[in-house]
């Protein structure tokens, strides 16, 4: 338990350092900076990698170049001498180091300078006879490289003529509107390529020398043919030699860029489709270098990716300290400026509560709103306090009165000075009566304020609510000479408490009795809105001030300070009025002015009435 000090202020307990909002925001902002340095680490090292990687596949691009480049040079020469000059220009064109032997592992050519160590591994195998690698770009192809022609190459004159062919061929498709283009193809063979759609049209102009009828090729096709005798099966061998240049044989399968293939493709089955690919090899394996090995890797022998020097290392560190030691002294400003606000609260809420602490409003940011609401939180126990004084004196004051009297009337009787006939019974009985009246408004107050005020809601027509109140109160309106009138809408029906409305419009009724002089006019009437019902006590007495009227619900407020209890009524029926009014989910309002006599106003949620089955109230 903590003792207060000597000047009556708690005393600020200690705080541990792990718990203090200063260290935590610190050791959050330390967190902070070091996940953040950590995250632009991480972001550099993945934009680093990949870049290194992007890198990676313009090599793996620049390799597959390479060897493409390489496997039509061997496709086009039957040894690889002279490849070294090919060798040292690829090597310049895409910084790459290559080397080429044999499988015997014979250096044929290096870019590198002598006695330069080979790379460890191997990056791949020329063969042109057997490819499966890039060997055009943007298309992958398997078997034999398409360059390796061999003995399939025309003559000069030959390729002229084949080429004067096409060109009749694609002005032929022109005469019908249709667009062709020519393409001279590895063996020197001029090909006609249609536009998309436009195959019938190339059918149509097709000539005879479309065909592999060219003495050269018609030769090639004879020489393969012969290899193919081994091993193609019989029915293969018979239309090979009721074809001996094998067109409906093979089709495109043998010479690269004839036209389309025929019927009889060796395309389905297996067994002559391997026969016609060991033939072709051993056909083309004279006019192509022999298969090498590849070896690639830098120029500079350099190996890629991210070295951090020790030079890196130091300014990395040196950047993080810096940013850390800014983070925390900006953060240590921060949060002083940001804990001393926080500490004098702290010290002004520990201060005795008769003093009423406020505290200086410094700032306009969220610490300086706590402040100010601080200090209104503090007004406001202020006048709580101030409130609550005057509201147990007036009690006091209500309770005294006829306590005095009851003890001095009995005193008197007991001293013998007076007998006990019935008019005093009769006074001691009255005076009684208002003190269990007080105490009864004391406790339904209380009970609001607790919400322990219980409501027993029923359908309540208004003209029965408004009948029962003006009949419980015309006697005492005929006794005061005031006129009493009761007016009310059929069929108005409320869900509420009878004996919580009737002590609402009874309170209203006696305050405007109070109120009203003789010759004066109470009238109590109930109207119907679409959604509400409005229940008015009108009077015509001495009206109400304006600046009074923010007042009139308070608890033991009078207009008049000077005024009696007998005169003034207790200063609790209003209040009450309020509370009953605000639980049933209504409100009442206050109006009028001096001279012209006051109304009160309440409204109700209504409701549908009971149906003829039901009884009424």
């Amino acid at each position: 338990m903590t003792v207060p000090g000597p000047d009556g202020a708690i005393p600020a307990p200690r705080i541990p350092w792990h718990k203090s909002l200063l260290v935590r925001l610190l050791i959050t902002t330390v967190a902070i900076a070091v996940l953040s340095v950590g995250a632009t680490a991480w972001l550099a090292v993945q934009l680093t990698t990949r870049a290194i990687q992007e890198e990676s596949g313009q090599v793996l691009s620049d390799d597959s170049d390479i060897l493409r480049r390489l496997s039509g040079y061997a496709a086009g020469h039957a040894d690889w001498d002279g490849v070294g000059t090919t060798v040292r220009t690829l090597s310049r064109t895409l910084d790459r180091r290559i080397a080429l032997t044999t499988e015997g592992g014979r250096l044929i050519a290096d870019s590198a300078a002598p006695g330069t160590a080979l790379p460890a591994r191997a990056s791949a195998t020329v063969d042109p006879l057997r490819t499966d690698t890039y060997t055009e770009p943007g298309a992958q192809l398997t078997g034999i490289d398409p360059r390796a022609v061999g003995p399939y190459r025309l003559s000069r004159t030959e390729a002229e003529k084949v080429s004067e062919v096409a060109r009749r061929r694609v002005k032929c498709m022109a005469k019908f509107g249709n667009g062709a283009r020519t393409r001279q193809m590895p063996s020197g063979r001029t090909v006609v390529i249609a536009d998309d759609g436009q195959s019938a049209a190339l059918a149509r102009c097709a000539v005879a020398t479309d065909t592999p009828g060219m003495p050269t090729e018609r030769k090639a096709l004879t020489a393969l043919a012969k290899l193919m005798t081994g091993c193609l099966p019989d029915d293969w061998k018979r239309m090979a030699e009721a074809d001996p240049y094998l067109r409906e044989l093979f089709g495109t399968d043998v010479i690269p860029g004839m036209p389309g293939p025929v019927s009889g493709n060796v395309r389905g089955d297996q067994q002559v489709q391997n026969c016609l690919d060991t033939s072709r090899r051993t056909q083309l394996d004279p006019y192509v270098a022999p298969p090498a090995t590849l070896y690639l890797g830098n120029r500079d022998q350099q190996q890629s990716g991210f070295d951090l020097s020790p030079a890196n290392k130091t300014k990395v560190i040196g950047v993080t300290g810096l940013v850390l030691a800014v983070t925390i002294t900006l953060t240590a400003l921060v949060a002083v400026r940001l804990v001393r606000p926080l500490r004098a609260l702290t010290a002004a809420a520990r201060q005795p509560p008769e003093h009423h602490a406020r505290v200086a409003v410094t700032t306009k940011d969220e610490t300086g709103f706590l402040a100010a609401a601080f200090n209104d939180l503090t007004a406001r126990r202020e006048q709580m306090e101030a409130q609550r004084k005057a509201m147990v004196s007036d009690i006091a004051h209500e309770l005294r009165t006829p306590l005095t009297n009851i003890r001095g009337w009995l005193e008197v009787t007991r001293d013998g000075l007076l007998d006990p006939d019935p008019d005093l019974i009769a006074s001691l009985h009255d005076e009684a009566l208002q003190l269990q009246h007080i105490i009864d408004d004391l406790r339904d107050l209380a009970a609001g304020d607790a919400g322990t005020l219980r409501l027993h809601r029923e359908p309540l027509a208004a003209d029965e609510l408004i009948g029962q109140v003006a009949a419980a109160h015309r006697s005492r309106a005929e006794a005061a000479d005031i006129h009493l009138r009761a007016d009310a809408d059929p069929g108005l029906w409320m869900d509420a408490d009878p004996v919580r409305m009737r002590q609402v419009l009874g309170n209203l009724v006696s305050n405007a009795l109070r109120h009203t002089p003789a010759q004066g006019t109470v009238t109590l009437s109930a109207r119907q809105t679409p959604d509400e019902a409005v229940l008015t006590v009108r009077d015509t007495g001495d009206g109400i001030a304006p600046e009074d009227l923010p007042h009139v619900f308070d608890r033991f407020w009078r207009a008049e300070k000077s005024r009696s209890r007998r005169t003034g009524g207790s200063g609790l029926g209003l209040p009450i009025v309020r509370q009953f009014v605000e639980a049933h989910g209504g409100t009442v309002t206050a109006g009028g002015a001096p001279g012209n006599g006051a109304v009160f106003t309440v409204r109700l949620p209504r409701v549908p009435g009971p149906g003829p089955e039901e009884p009424h109230l």
